[in-house]
């Protein structure tokens, strides 16, 4: 018999606070996390906006010491701190590198590009400086599986462990992965997420030059526009979000809080184009139709769709086809919003803090806005409710999110109210 997996613990960082709560209140609040790059100068790349963690809401020095810094690039460092803040939320009992080995609980973290910030400083020092000034740590601060690898260090974690690139959709694989995992018996409990730390010169500039980019010249509210007229590209952002997945019966046993079933979820591949989507959205319609025969609903049963929405014009209107195509033969309209208008777009990381969110939804029964969308495009309008400007009170018992990668990488996962 195959296992109930619920989600009993989340942990956040965004540029819209240090936590799961504080990113919430931003929802409610209506307050973005957007504003203009402080970190490196923006201009050479036609694109001025970030979403960054600021230094008020984390310092490194604050969660590790110096030894372990030196071994930790900014993404890994989030995932360490979001997967620490999921444990504590879920009432689990604290372990260090001292605990004794956990053989049933395991990790599973995404990532679009790992350690590629650090990457890019220490290849310009190396050009400037020689062989002699690489760093021994280097080596395993770069490599995707960093985030993984440290957390399952940092609380002995021995059981079922994995690293997905899956681009944007990382997030989303990570946990739908996990969900597999203890769903199938490889696992009683994992700690599922995604963490990106993207924000450096090359890389900035590397999707400017593609034109994906937000073009805004001025307004941080016209930024990021999911589903709007205006809307010019996406804002990069930072940032890492963990859940604690676990087997229900075990949740049930010790009593554990739930905020939502991880009832289904899906993998695809439009097989179309490594930037651009599928203008009819065929893949990404199958994607989300397995992820609810997995859960066995029906389109109709469906309250919100958390969407990728990342402020493309191209991207969000073929999203909205996809939904369109799915939902709109059965006659349902489903509730659509776009959240990155809060937190950027954290590249892999955006599909695991978006689960949060959706979590969240569940538990307060509170549907999340789409910030600043005051000209929504009428294609986008096309067969969906789209919740904007506002979060709105509503009664929700199953809902959608979806992520969406370069690679035509579609995922999708359903959570149900417990």
């Amino acid at each position: 018999m195959k296992r109930r997996v619920v989600i009993t613990g989340l942990g956040c960082l965004t540029s819209s606070g240090p936590d799961a709560a504080s990113l919430w209140q931003a929802v409610h609040d209506g307050r973005s996390g957007i504003a203009p790059l402080t970190r490196f100068d923006a201009t050479p790349f036609n694109a001025k906006w970030a979403a960054e963690v600021p230094p008020s809401d984390y310092d490194p020095a604050a969660h590790f010491p110096p030894h372990q810094l030196k071994r930790l690039d900014r993404y890994a460092q989030f995932a360490l701190v979001v997967a620490a803040q999921a444990w504590a939320d879920a009432g689990l009992p604290p372990r260090t590198e001292e605990s004794e080995p956990d053989n049933e609980t395991g990790v599973s973290f995404g990532t679009a590009l790992g350690g590629i910030a650090i990457a890019e400083s220490q290849h310009s020092r190396f050009l400037e400086k020689g062989a002699a000034s690489i760093p021994p740590a280097l080596a395993f601060q770069v490599f995707g599986a960093s985030a993984h690898a440290n957390i399952a260090i940092r609380h002995q974690l021995r059981g079922y462990a994995t690293t997905n690139t899956n681009s944007c959709a990382a997030g989303v694989v990570a946990i739908g992965e996990a969900f597999r995992a203890i769903r199938d018996g490889y696992a009683v409990r994992m700690i599922a997420g995604a963490a990106e730390a993207p924000l450096a010169p090359l890389t900035y500039g590397s999707f400017a030059a593609v034109k994906a980019m937000s073009r805004e010249p001025s307004d941080a509210a016209l930024a990021c526009l999911p589903f709007d007229l205006r809307r010019t590209g996406f804002v990069m952002g930072e940032g890492a979000a963990a859940l604690i997945l676990e087997e229900r019966e075990s949740a049930l046993k010790r009593q554990a809080p739930i905020y939502a079933e991880v009832t289904g979820y899906a993998l695809n591949n439009d097989a179309y184009h490594m930037t651009s989507s599928l203008a009819d959205g065929a893949a990404a319609a199958v994607a989300m139709k397995k992820a609810l025969a997995e859960a066995a609903l029906a389109p109709g049963q469906i309250d919100y769709i958390n969407a990728h929405a990342s402020g493309t014009p191209m991207n969000d209107a073929n999203e909205v086809a996809a939904i369109r195509r799915l939902f709109a033969p059965s006659g349902s309209r489903p509730a659509v919003s776009g959240t990155k208008p809060f937190y950027g777009h954290p590249l892999g990381a955006a599909g695991a803090i978006e689960t949060v969110l959706c979590a969240l939804a569940l538990r307060d029964q509170y549907l999340p806005p789409t910030l600043h969308c005051t000209e929504p495009e009428p294609a986008c309008l096309d067969g969906i409710d789209l919740i904007r400007l506002q979060g709105q009170p509503r009664p929700v018992r199953h809902v959608l999110n979806n992520a969406f990668g370069f690679g035509g990488i579609n995922a999708s996962l359903v959570l149900s109210r417990p």
